[in-house]
């Protein structure tokens, strides 16, 4: 079984068997209290189950884009879990779980259009990626993930057609990131081969720098 966790935006566990069966999912969009409930969320996954925490064979971890703070208690769940139970860890891209999730609900249209994906970076900005389709479960992105102002963004129907579709592209503007479609995704990459470094996707500096030194004090 593998165990998705991801804070990015709000709070996501999810428990997901290794045929692609979602066997429980617990979502929050508070994105203030990703420390005070991620721990509560695991055992929730686990005991709605019935899974002991031993059956538990896959972590994965959604790496973000996301702000500093919330994305980093995710990381460090996934990180402290994985350690626990000595067992593989999976960087998944948090936009790739959004996409996966809109095209697989598309079904056979999901090559119909590409789609851009957009999330809350704070600080008046935000995260988005850009979409082909899906293939063997796993979204294909063209772009990104990138930060930008909001009016560096074209609306909807000023966007450009992903290469090779005919159709114009489609944007979602996701306040949420499905821990469930994010295992999906991670089983996808993990059957194809793909190993992806565990790189958190701040895409810009913390607010904390390193002290140039002690400052000159002047009697």
């Amino acid at each position: 079984m593998i165990l998705a966790i991801d804070t990015s935006a709000g709070t996501s566990v999810a428990l997901v068997s290794r045929e692609g069966e979602v066997l429980a999912h617990w979502e929050t969009g508070d994105t203030m209290r990703h420390a005070e409930v991620v721990g509560s969320a695991i055992a929730r996954v686990l005991a709605d189950s019935g899974t002991d925490a031993a059956d538990v064979t896959l972590v994965a971890a959604g790496v973000g884009p996301g702000p500093f703070t919330g994305l980093r208690v995710g990381l460090a769940a996934a990180v402290a879990f994985a350690t626990a139970r000595d067992i593989p860890l999976l960087s998944t891209v948090s936009h790739d779980a959004i996409a996966r999730g809109y095209f697989a609900g598309l079904g056979r249209e999901s090559q119909a259009s590409g789609l851009m994906v957009v999330t809350d970076a704070r600080r008046k900005e935000v995260y988005w990626s850009v979409y082909s389709g899906l293939s063997d479960g796993i979204p294909a992105r063209a772009q990104g993930p990138a930060l930008a102002k909001p009016e560096e963004l074209a609306k909807p129907e000023e966007l450009e057609p992903v290469s090779g579709h005919s159709d114009s592209l489609v944007r979602i503007d996701a306040g949420s990131v499905s821990a469930a479609d994010l295992a999906l995704v991670a089983l996808a990459e993990h059957a194809a081969g793909i190993v992806r470094e565990f790189e958190p996707l701040y895409l810009r500096s913390p607010d904390v720098t390193f002290s140039a030194g002690p400052k000159r004090v002047v009697q």
